[in-house]
């Protein structure tokens, strides 16, 4: 997955602005303790970030 498939699945799930705010201010378990940016920065693959994404805030199927 791109990165600009995964920010426009972001922006389209959470809003254009809560989107960034989650991916800097979210820490999640999934990601190892990491934010998205942090998990993004340290060289996860942007499809494995989405799928965290999905997972820990109940994203739809039919979104994922």
């Amino acid at each position: 997955m791109r990165l600009t498939v995964f920010w426009q699945r972001m922006a389209d799930h959470f809003g254009e602005a809560y989107a960034d705010s989650f991916a800097r201010d979210h820490v999640m378990s999934e990601l190892g303790g990491r934010t998205v940016y942090e998990a993004l920065e340290a060289g996860r693959p942007a499809k494995e970030v989405w799928r965290a994404v999905c997972a820990a805030m109940e994203v739809p199927a039919d979104k994922r």
